[in-house]
């Protein structure tokens, strides 16, 4: 099979496998480029899970057998820019937050308090250990060239 024919899912006549890769470079605190592209039906817009390496084993409760394992999703990210062999995915989850005060008007050393909130669209980052064009400290990091991707096929709600 080639790397360009998608198997399908089992049991299912119109369900493509998810596109899989691994991360090539990190580019920045939000940006990373991964090593499939349009050669391998990658599009702009679509979502990817950045997965960490192995998974993590589950066990029976009852039984304490092994049930198997789950992959653990590190951060999400969407395509921004696709070539022919690689696609730069960028995060997109984001949160409000308030830098400002809780708006109950005033002066003096808790001003800040009664200060107008002031509210900042916060990002996700990559939080990577390697060397980045913005420097991210290690104890910030955890997404690692190499680490898998899997493309998100259903329609979550953080995805």
């Amino acid at each position: 099979m080639s790397e360009q024919t998608r198997p399908m899912t089992p049991g299912s006549s119109d369900a493509p496998e998810p596109i899989t890769g691994a991360v090539a470079r990190i580019l920045s605190a939000r940006e990373l480029v991964i090593n499939r592209g349009s050669d391998h039906g990658v599009t702009q817009g679509m979502h990817f899970e950045i997965l960490a390496p192995e998974g993590e084993d589950i066990e029976d409760p009852d039984t304490g057998d092994l049930l198997g394992s789950v992959d653990r999703p590190k951060v999400a990210v969407r395509i921004v820019e696709v070539k022919p062999k690689l696609s730069v995915a960028r995060t997109f989850r984001k949160h409000r937050r308030n830098v400002g005060g809780i708006g109950i008007g005033g002066t003096g050393a808790f001003s800040r308090i009664f200060d107008a909130p002031k509210f900042v669209t916060v990002y996700e980052t990559l939080k990577t250990t390697e060397e980045t064009w913005e420097n991210l400290s290690p104890e910030d990091s955890y997404v690692s060239v190499g680490d898998p991707v899997r493309q998100v096929l259903s329609d979550r709600d953080d995805a």
